[in-house]
Parts: structure tokens; sequence; C-alpha cells
């Protein structure tokens, strides 16, 4: 890795850490590097996706995108936990009901675990899709929606409408994050309106939630503890957490 490599994988860092930088903070960070080679950098990582470069400074993708990271990075970080989550999930799981399953890594480890069993199941994670795509009973539908490309997922106006037209027994809802003030939070409102419209339109809503996610706020509401029924994590869940989950009438599994 050349010099220009490491600067400009640090700048990275830098962003990412921070969530968002300005111009001065960068040029301090690299008293040794030319404006025009710094404003060089940003330019190439915006084109790479890797930072996104506004007025003044940069940010990072995931405040911008709405997604943590992209999708393929999640896949792979806690995946003991993930195995966890999904299997017991699936045990949730009734033949001949209509289930919601959102987007993201856990819920695309769940769809990869889904029995062959009959039930319609709408999703948004085109991930999902592909592993329940290996499954002959269940009818699978992807609404017709604006692709995000970071997270495999579709969203956007005309994914709302459709979901609004169906009666869901489950939804099984992936989340970013959960403050005890903001709730369940995404990075994307658009994404966070669709997640509620699934909560509205199911009789049960179970949140897939590691308990690293627990204690950090993201951008965007989604919900609160009074809007789910039960909570399915890795057994790690702080005690704050699960005295609020009893005080909400909150299962978790």
């Amino acid at each position: 890795m050349n010099a220009m490599e490491i600067r400009r994988k640090q700048i990275v860092e830098l962003v990412n850490q921070n969530g968002y930088v300005n111009f001065s903070q960068i040029k301090e960070a690299f008293l040794d590097v030319s404006e025009m080679t710094l404003r060089t950098d940003l330019k190439v990582l915006d084109e790479e996706k890797k930072i996104v470069r506004i007025h003044g400074g940069a940010k990072a993708v995931r405040l911008v995108i709405g997604t943590d990271d992209y999708l393929k990075r999640r896949a792979i970080r806690n995946l003991s936990e993930k195995e966890i989550i999904a299997g017991k999930a699936v045990r949730l799981l009734l033949p001949d009901t209509a289930v919601f399953l959102d987007s993201g890594s856990t819920t695309t480890t769940m769809a990869r675990l889904f029995p062959n069993q009959s039930n319609l199941i709408y999703t948004t994670g085109l991930s999902c899709a592909t592993e329940l795509s290996e499954l002959s009973e269940p009818t699978v539908m992807v609404p017709g929606g604006k692709l995000n490309r970071y997270s495999i997922s579709v969203y956007g106006t005309s994914v709302v409408k459709e979901l609004e037209k169906v009666n869901f027994h489950q939804t099984y809802l992936g989340v970013t994050n959960f403050d005890y003030r903001a709730g369940f939070t995404c990075g994307n409102n658009e994404e966070a309106g669709l997640k509620r419209t699934a909560i509205r339109q199911a009789e049960q809503v179970i949140v897939l939630m590691d308990s690293s996610k627990v204690g950090v706020k993201g951008t965007y509401s989604i919900c609160g503890l009074e809007d789910i029924d039960i909570v399915v994590s890795d057994g790690g869940l702080p005690e704050q957490f699960q005295a609020e989950c009893k005080a909400h009438n909150v299962t978790i599994l």
C-alpha cells in the first residue's frame, strides 16, 4: 500500500469515526499534504462511495444513505449472534400465515433458515428473496420500489402503498439501534416510514436485534417498545433494557 492509499484509508477512518468532518479538520489531520491533494482525495473517495463529499467537508456513507454499513460487511459481523437470533425467530413462524420480512443481515440469515412451508412472505430485502427462492412452498412477494444499493433492498412510496394493502400475521423487523429515549432507530427516513407501515399492518411485531445495538441512538426513530410484542436477541441484552421490556409487556427470546 503506497502513501496515497494509506492517506485515503485514514481519511475514510476519520470520517467514519466522526460521522461528519469539515475540511479544516481534514487539513489539521494531514498537515504535510496540500489542500489540492486533499480535495482530490475527497473527490476520489466520494466516487468510490467510501465517503460522501458535501459542501465544506465529508459525511460517513451510513448517515447519508441510511444504512450503518454495506450489507456485505454487516453480514460477516457477529455471525454466531445472527445465527442464534435467526434460529429463535423461525420457531415463531406459523404455516398458512402472511409474514413481512424486513431487509438486513439478520433477516437474511432468518430467510436462509426459513422452513419450506406454506406462507405468504413479503420482503423488501433482495438478499432475503434470494435465500427464499430456494423454497418451493412459500409465495414470496417483493414490492416494487427504489433500490438501496448499500442494504440491497427496496424502499419508497410505492413500497409503502403496496404494504398498506396487506394484513400481516407477523412482522419481523430489523433495526439499526435502540436508544432509551429515541426507541428503535435506523439511518434513513423513508425506510423508517416503511418499517412503521409494516408494524401497523401486523398483528404481532417481532424485532430481531443483537445486544450490541442497545444504547446507541440512530438518526430516525421507527417505534418504541410499546409498539412491539417480542424482541429476539442473542442472550446478552442489558438488564436495564430487559426491565424496560418487562414494563412494556414485551417478551424477550
